[in-house]
């Protein structure tokens, strides 16, 4: 299992269109995508315009599958244009997480 982490510092003015135009248009087209798990979109709570997405990939094979796809080519050109700064990314590997919490009867 793989999580990737990907730090977008955004110029402030641009933060709710990345969100409303390209965010939500492709959440779900990425969510679906093979391999991936899980992902999702977080908030800095002290600096508004530093988003990230936390996501988490059957493996490095599904990654890259979807890093080359027209997909996130589209995806990514779009998100790039709003930048402030560079992006930061971070791929790692799961060694332990907890288990789903069971329901308390």
């Amino acid at each position: 299992m793989i999580k990737r982490i990907v730090k977008l510092t955004f110029r402030p003015e641009a933060v709710d269109a990345f969100i409303t135009e390209v965010f939500e248009q492709s959440k779900q087209q990425i969510r679906a995508f093979p391999g991936c798990v899980h992902m999702e979109l977080l908030r800095d709570v002290n600096v508004p315009n530093v988003l990230f997405t936390m996501s988490k990939w059957e493996n490095e094979l599904a990654l890259e599958a979807y890093r080359n796809s027209d997909l996130f080519k589209f995806t990514w050109a779009r998100t790039k244009a709003l930048f402030a700064e560079r992006a930061e990314a971070w791929s790692m590997e799961v060694l332990d997480e907890p288990a789903a919490l069971e329901p308390i009867s």
